[in-house]
């Protein structure tokens, strides 16, 4: 077993030099960007429902959100089109779903 996590990292770090993007900083922003995310997004909802303003917050929400993707887009070298079309899908959906918690509505899925 213990093989195979040697073969996952060592793939990980030389799929990272291929496109010059380290995979423990992407994993480490993008595990602390959510935390940071549903901290937000919670005040934002707070904020909403007692009628204050919370756009600045819900940007921050969704720069937080967005962070690990950026990086990627900047650092990254020879990404795939399908790489790209994905983030847009992902970042899309969290637009979304901001949206669709902001009007108390349920999300479908």
């Amino acid at each position: 077993m213990t093989e195979y996590f040697i073969f996952l990292k060592e793939w990980l770090l030389d799929l990272g030099e291929d496109h010059n993007v380290n995979p423990f900083v992407f994993g480490g922003l993008y595990l602390t960007s959510k935390v940071f995310f549903f901290s937000l997004l919670g005040w934002t909802i707070k904020c909403f429902r007692a009628q204050k303003p919370f756009m600045i917050i819900l940007a921050l929400a969704f720069l937080s959100f967005s962070l690990p993707y950026l990086y990627l887009i900047i650092a990254g070298e020879n990404i795939s089109v399908w790489i790209y079309v994905f983030i847009a899908s992902v970042l899309s959906y969290g637009a979304f779903t901001i949206w669709k918690k902001l009007n108390g509505k349920p999300v479908v899925g």
